[in-house]
């Protein structure tokens, strides 16, 4: 099971909502549960529903930083006015799952790349349905699929710093000025207005770190986006 502890790392630090970070702990400790238990059919739905939570996160992001590509890529879509108007990544849960890996095409995602995403929803649909069959009777099975499944994830963050990127530049250039924002405190203000506001998890904030901040090299308010990116270090050091 120690293979899938790394999920952990894409998914978010915190939540905005203390419901939202209760899901997450309930759905782990399911999986965890009947992994433990040899329950490993069961233990591999819980792990689909991790899975799925992060791709909600990506797209969620991409959301945040390409309003205007997300919403060419919504038009004549069923469920688009559930995805032009989500409040929270959940919300993607009423669409299709299969639908929802198209919009990584934004992010460089080509067709071949969505088709293994989309082959874990038909996997998992094969052993959520009551068809007599037990897909997952050992260990080394499940570890395989959990293999399968983190590969597809480190495959998907691998398309994402540029989203990432764009969202910690616009939240920089929001807060520079700390005159201007509603918190002044640095800590509580990057986990309310950045953390929270993009679902970010450790691998996000790592990718953040390695982003080009020479735009700020000459602007009056470097020491302060020195101070906020320290935060973020320290976040990602947690």
């Amino acid at each position: 099971m120690d293979a899938a502890l790394e999920i952990h790392n894409y998914l978010p630090l915190a939540y905005p909502s203390a419901s939202e970070g209760e899901y997450i702990g309930f759905v782990w400790e399911a999986f965890e549960s009947n992994y433990v238990a040899g329950k490993y059919q069961f233990a591999m739905l819980a792990f689909h529903m991790l899975y799925m939570s992060y791709v909600y996160f990506s797209v969620w992001q991409i959301k945040q930083a390409k309003p205007e590509a997300f919403t060419h890529a919504v038009l004549f879509q069923q469920k688009e006015k559930e995805l032009l108007t989500a409040s929270s990544p959940f919300t993607f849960s009423e669409v299709n799952e299969r639908s929802i890996f198209k919009f990584l095409r934004l992010v460089g995602c080509e067709n071949q790349h969505i088709g293994r995403f989309q082959k874990l929803v038909d996997q998992r649909n094969e052993i959520a349905h009551p068809n007599g069959n037990i897909f997952f009777s050992d260990q080394a099975t499940a570890d395989q699929r959990i293999e399968e499944v983190m590969q597809q994830i480190r495959g998907i963050q691998n398309h994402m710093p540029s989203v990432l990127h764009a969202c910690l530049l616009q939240f920089l250039r929001d807060s520079a000025n700390p005159d201007e924002r509603e918190i002044a405190d640095s800590e509580v203000h990057v986990e309310m207005n950045f953390l929270h506001k993009h679902y970010l998890s450790r691998k996000d904030i790592e990718a953040c770190l390695a982003c080009d901040l020479s735009e700020f090299d000459a602007s009056p308010f470097r020491g302060e986006v020195q101070a906020l990116m320290r935060v973020l270090q320290t976040k990602a050091e947690e």
